[in-house]
């Protein structure tokens, strides 16, 4: 995913139970994974613990948490991040780009509230990470993908396909028409940040579905957005998070 970004540490409190990762088989490499997982998984509790206001609730949803709990994120990172992949921060993956932090990565998808048969969008693959996270949020449904920089989607794509997630559909191009082809999508993740909502995106959306993205100028405060379409198709938006994106390239820039 194209982000690079903070996660606001000054907002209000909460709590949250998360699935542990104890039990997790080790990787191919027979490392044994699970306690790093764990310590992941116990930091991105205490910081959506901190900010229950963002989700109404005192914790992720059950899906999300399981995602979490298995995903195994070193599979996104270089060989040389291995140590640091469960660390609740991004990390480079080249191209001048970044895997997002654990806790952004939680938080977006538990608001992009899908079901597990949904066919959504996300806009920015990176690695992967994200991409995955989804395909397991929706295992009956379908993930499209799009990432602007070739060398990226190219090994996002193995690398998805290596792990076994045949509901990943990745894309090469730029995501700001999103894929009218495919559309509509039941929810629309976006990891870069624009001043605003590209406008086809929101046509892409379902009557009934969640755009999830940081919206606002670099430099400036940038505002996690929820934007949801009613079922006679109005919109409206809320700003949920403070928080800090690397921009949306392509025809955004324009």
């Amino acid at each position: 995913m194209n982000a690079k970004h903070v996660f606001s540490r000054l907002l209000p409190a909460l709590g949250l139970v998360m699935l542990a990762g104890a039990g997790q088989p080790p990787d191919s490499g027979g490392r044994d994974w699970s306690v790093v997982r764990g310590l992941m998984l116990d930091s991105i509790a205490s910081d959506v613990a901190r900010n229950s206001h963002i989700l109404d609730r005192g914790r992720l949803s059950v899906a999300v948490s399981q995602a979490l709990a298995k995903v195994p994120r070193h599979e996104f990172v270089p060989p040389q991040y291995h140590d640091a992949a469960y660390a609740n921060h991004p990390l480079p993956i080249g191209n001048d780009q970044t895997i997002s932090q654990p806790t952004i990565v939680a938080l977006m998808t538990d608001l992009l509230a899908i079901s597990d048969q949904d066919t959504v969008l996300e806009i920015g693959t990176g690695s992967g990470y994200q991409a995955a996270i989804l395909a397991e949020v929706t295992p009956h449904g379908l993930v499209h993908t799009i990432e602007i920089v070739p060398e990226l989607a190219r090994s996002a794509r193995k690398r998805l396909a290596d792990l076994g997630y045949d509901n990943v559909v990745v894309h090469e191009g730029d995501g700001y028409r999103g894929l009218p082809e495919t559309a509509p999508f039941a929810g629309i993740m976006v990891t870069a940040a624009a001043e605003e909502i590209p406008q086809p995106l929101i046509e892409q959306l379902a009557p009934g579905g969640r755009l999830v993205m940081p919206v606002g100028a670099q430099g400036n405060i940038q505002w996690l957005t929820i934007l949801t379409k009613n079922k006679d198709g109005r919109t409206t938006e809320k700003a949920v998070l403070a928080v800090r994106f690397v921009p949306m390239t392509g025809e955004a820039e324009r």
